[in-house]
Formats: C-alpha cells, sequence, structure tokens
C-alpha cells in the first residue's frame, strides 16, 4: 500500500467524490457536477468540515468527513462527527476505510476535540466490527432521525 496517499479533498477531487459516493448509497439518485460545486465548495471551505481521501494512483478509492463543532461546554473543548465513511467497493478490505477514519481521528485530536462521533445505519456485523476495529465503541447513547418524505 506504498502508494496509497491519504488527504485531505480539494476542489479538484469532486468528480472522484461524486463517483465514489455510489459506492456508499448506491441506490441514492445520482448528483451531477453542476448540481454538486455549491455544496462541494461548502464543505472545503466552511472552516468546520474535512473531507478526508484515500487517493491510489490518482483514482480516490476512500474517504469520510469530519466535522469539528465549537463548543462552550466541556471547557470549550469542540467535538468532532465523522459522517460518509465508504470504500470503493473493488478496493475494500484492504485497510483503506482504517485509514481515513485514523486520519480523521488523529485531526481531531491535533485539535483538541474531546469527544468524536459516529453514526451508521447499518444493522450489519461485520460494519459494526469494522468501526470498533476502527477504534469506535459501540453505545447505546445515540439516538437518529431522518427526515421524512
Amino acid at each position: 500500500m506504498h502508494d496509497i496517499i491519504i488527504r485531505p479533498a480539494t476542489d479538484g477531487d469532486l468528480h472522484g467524490m461524486l463517483e465514489l459516493y455510489r459506492h456508499l448509497n448506491p441506490d441514492d439518485p445520482p448528483v451531477g457536477p453542476a448540481a454538486a460545486a455549491a455544496p462541494w465548495s461548502s464543505l472545503l471551505r466552511s472552516g468546520l468540515t474535512t473531507v478526508l481521501v484515500a487517493e491510489e494512483n490518482g483514482r480516490l478509492v476512500s474517504s469520510c468527513t469530519l466535522v469539528m463543532v465549537p463548543n462552550l461546554t466541556r471547557g470549550g473543548m469542540s467535538y468532532a462527527l465523522v459522517e460518509n465513511v465508504v470504500t470503493h467497493a473493488g478496493h475494500r478490505r484492504r485497510g483503506l476505510g482504517h485509514r481515513v477514519l485514523a486520519a480523521a481521528l488523529d485531526a481531531a485530536w491535533a485539535a483538541n476535540c474531546y469527544k468524536v462521533m459516529l453514526a451508521t445505519g447499518s444493522t450489519q456485523e461485520a460494519t459494526l466490527r469494522f468501526y470498533e476495529t476502527a477504534g469506535f465503541e459501540r453505545g447505546g447513547k445515540t439516538f437518529f432521525q431522518a427526515r421524512r418524505p
């Protein structure tokens, strides 16, 4: 895996991210580059979010989004959220997801966040074990509500 680069995403990664996200929720309607340009720019420039990518030979093969939220509790320490964890189906089981999650955790700890949260809608045991082996603990503290149609 010497030719894998873990790095923050850039403006030029939009097309690769749209392609990679097809492996996250394959049943979602695709978002075209024109519709994605403004949200992508906001993600990259918000100052609160970092999209971390694993790049292999110029192709994005894994990613996660890290959001660090300023906070007035816990002594003013921020907290972080991880979302949209995805690895290209043809590149799974190679540790790429763990590597982007490790980069997200490193960034959160370096920014003095007091916790990092991740929620998954998956009930698949393999997915839950993946997050545990990446250092996350299963917990009963999470509540979730999705936007209703």
